[in-house]
């Protein structure tokens, strides 16, 4: 009887033990599944246009000859939490010109998932930016206790865009903010413009701007997922601008900010540290993460594009360094936009194959989450209160009260609207320079796909995974996404 007892006593241990192992993934095939196939070509009607459904057929060695995309779904990479664009000043002053009917077709066309392209994230500032219509703050001058702290200022234009955005997008966008400057008397030239530094003595009173805006956006009905501690801490601009070397940076998070939202009750509000260009992100990243004190209130390293104004090419390899020094820290693209608006370059296609060429890079070297500067500008590529007039995938016309859709918006679409959030990325490369590719892997069980031609040529190429592969013709200056 004893011996029965000890074999039902095991057997339900064992059962037990089954019943707690964690269910294995069903691992991707390509077995039975059809690719639809969505191009944006330039000299050409089609912007994301379903224009092809293919299937797999069996794979062979392919030829030095032959143009080919590889993917390797069981090779993992990050997990993919948006992609978006900047609420600013200008975009929401702009937005307010437009017709109600025109307000909704631009609503749906950035956060819409089915009508548009699906926008998962919001960028927005604390105070203003070149990209206002003037110099403004939250508090009086010289009010270092922030006693006259209110966003009065936001409720005209942008916190009513935020919130309409918001609701389109389904009612939850991964918002975060940025500071172009504190006020002039906190700062060493005593003025908001031009760069100067945060003087000692208001670390503090600084720090707690911050959790005063959060908790103020937050009692409007905007969550905020995180903050970055300044944008670009080493450029002295004609506009909103404060610097911070790496060292200030990290003592100011080490000591002010980091404690200070966990007192505040905002300790679960991510700081995002650098915020600039990719040329110098390496060694921020090695000043701040190598001080643990620091290191442990940062959730990542946000960067730009910029860099190339120095007359140099990208900097892409600077990502997948930090990325591969730093593995436990997330990296996103915070900012970058075409500068030097000019209407007549609308549908100027570099414009559009800057920022697939970007994505697709940064992608790749292990960035989670990718978000533009202005969702929206005039026909002037403004408002903007220092002639620092720019870019935005989408224009307004506000003589005609139409909107100017640039080939950008739809290069953007191929990557937001196919790519759902908690996607993961999966090994994907090419073999010819005249593509660029990225995949990820959703979590309904669909491949996305994104292929990039930049020659002036129609290719056709192979899609090979695993045994099984695609032939595929894209476009000459095309980027389509393959879903499968």
């Amino acid at each position: 009887m004893k011996k029965n007892s000890l074999k039902i006593l095991c057997l339900l241990f064992s059962v037990a033990a089954i019943a707690q192992q964690p269910k294995t993934k069903k691992e991707f095939t390509t077995s039975g599944k059809k690719i639809t196939v969505y191009t944006t070509a330039e000299n050409s009607k089609l912007r994301l246009t379903s224009t092809d459904n293919l299937t797999f057929s069996a794979a062979k060695q392919p030829l030095e000859t032959e143009f080919s995309v590889f993917v390797e779904p069981a090779k993992k990479f990050q997990t993919f939490m948006g992609i978006g664009g900047a609420i600013t000043d200008a975009s929401a002053e702009i937005f307010a010109k437009l017709s109600k009917e025109k307000q909704a077709e631009f609503l749906n066309a950035y956060y819409d998932q089915q009508k548009g392209i699906g926008y998962s994230l919001l960028r927005t500032t604390i105070q203003s930016s070149d990209f206002s219509s003037g110099s403004y703050s939250y508090i009086e001058e010289g009010d270092k206790d922030l006693k006259t702290f209110s966003i009065d200022h936001d409720r005209q234009y942008r916190i009513p865009l935020i919130k309409q955005a918001i609701q389109k997008a389904g009612g939850k966008l991964t918002t975060y903010v940025a500071p172009w400057s504190p006020n002039a008397f906190m700062k060493s030239n005593k003025n908001v413009l031009k760069g100067g530094t945060l003087l000692p003595e208001y670390y503090q009173t600084w720090a707690n701007f911050y959790a005063k805006f959060i908790k103020a956006y937050e009692k409007e009905g905007i969550p905020i997922w995180g903050t970055s501690t300044q944008n670009e801490p080493m450029a002295t601009q004609t506009w909103e601008s404060c610097i911070y070397t790496a060292e200030a940076e990290r003592d100011f998070i080490k000591n002010y900010l980091g404690p200070t939202l966990k007192k505040e009750n905002l300790g679960d509000k991510k700081i995002i540290v650098w915020d600039h260009n990719r040329d110098l992100m390496n060694y921020r990243a090695n000043v701040i993460y190598s001080d643990p004190e620091a290191a442990k209130y940062v959730w990542g390293m946000g960067f730009h594009w910029y860099e190339t104004w120095s007359g140099g090419a990208p900097m892409f390899d600077n990502v997948g360094k930090v990325n591969e020094a730093y593995p436990d820290k997330k990296l996103m693209f915070t900012e970058g936009c075409i500068e030097k608006f000019d209407a007549a370059k609308y549908q100027f296609w570099g414009n559009a194959e800057r920022y697939g060429t970007n994505m697709i890079h940064d992608f790749n070297n292990g960035t989670v989450a990718w978000t533009d500067w202005n969702i929206l500008l005039d026909q002037n590529g403004g408002p903007n209160h220092v002639g620092n007039f720019c870019f935005a995938p989408i224009h307004a016309d506000t003589t005609t009260g139409e909107l100017i859709y640039t080939p950008s918006f739809y290069y953007i679409g191929h990557f937001s609207k196919f790519i759902h959030l908690n996607a993961v990325r999966v090994s994907t490369a090419v073999s010819r320079s005249a593509l660029l590719s990225t995949s990820f892997l959703n979590t309904d069980g669909t491949m996305a796909t994104i292929v990039m031609n930049q020659s002036a040529n129609e290719l056709t190429y192979n899609l090979i995974i695993g045994a099984e592969k695609s032939v595929v013709k894209i476009p000459a200056h095309a980027i389509q996404t393959l879903v499968y």
